[in-house]
């Protein structure tokens, strides 16, 4: 149904401590030759239904080109995703309640002027934004998830673990269809990942894991949940990993909620 391959963020290989801070990606724009990678949560597990009841699918349109990403429900008539995702789109159609994205519970169809970027958004900074949509009731496979509060927006979790969410890209002409899958990572500090990125890439915005053993988010996982285990909140929206692939070792970055609380509760009212 997708009329070109959702490209997301990889990840590279650890060096010295010398070399040049690594160069990233957005989901969507990893590089052709990373294909074989067959966009998914890397090594992680398939979803049961109901499993993850607040992410929704998101395919987007603009001029007849589509790319896919992933949101969450944080209320009846709002979704949180990447910006890199609504950027450029002229329109998105919603996926709630799905394993198998073709399956969905729901399908909403939103337009442009529906989509409201962080008005600071550069590239790979500020990477949050919010889509509004028809009002969606709340039962066992659809379901909000809830933000961090207010009195919570300096906590770094940092060594704490959070789950990953997402299903990946569609090739072109590809009839394969990708299941929902989750993956457990743990949060590293800022520090740790200005390391590797550099403090232009990974900034006070960032919240960072690490991906062992080739676990780690991948092609089509963009604008996606982290969500902490330790008190089910929203804490990270996938935005980008290295441009050398999603399975060799390098930190996954995600935009931390908790900076944007504030805008959140500006334009939606919801805040806890």
């Amino acid at each position: 149904m997708l009329g070109r391959t959702l490209l997301v963020l990889a990840l590279v290989a650890v060096c010295s401590a010398s070399s040049i801070p690594h160069t990233v990606v957005h989901p969507k724009d990893l590089p052709i030759q990373h294909r074989s990678i067959q966009g998914r949560i890397t090594n992680g597990n398939q979803a049961s239904e109901g499993q993850v009841p607040y992410i929704v699918g998101v395919s987007l349109n603009a001029n007849g080109n589509w790319w896919w990403c992933g949101g969450s429900i944080i209320g009846h008539s709002w979704i949180l995703t990447a910006a890199h995702c609504t950027a450029e789109a002229n329109e998105a159609i919603l996926y709630y309640g799905a394993t198998n994205y073709n399956q969905p519970s729901l399908r909403h169809t939103v337009g442009r002027e529906n989509f409201i970027m962080y008005p600071d958004y550069r590239g790979l900074d500020q990477d949050i934004s919010l889509i509004r949509t028809p009002h969606v009731d709340f039962y066992s496979l659809i379901n909000k998830i809830e933000l961090p509060s207010l009195d919570d927006r300096y906590n770094s979790y940092d060594n704490s673990w959070a789950q990953a969410a997402g299903w990946g890209a569609i090739y072109d002409g590809s009839n394969v269809v990708e299941d929902l899958r989750v993956v457990d990572l743990r949060v590293i500090s800022v520090a740790e990942c200005q390391a590797y990125y550099g403090t232009e890439t990974a900034s006070e915005n960032t919240i960072c894991v690490e991906t062992p053993n080739g676990k780690a988010t991948c092609q089509g996982d963009s604008g996606g949940p982290l969500v902490s285990l330790d008190g089910n909140k929203l804490i990270g929206v996938t935005s980008f990993v290295s441009d050398y692939g999603c399975q060799v070792g390098g930190p996954a970055g995600f935009t931390r909620v908790t900076k944007y609380l504030e805008w959140i509760k500006e334009e939606t009212g919801i805040y806890y």
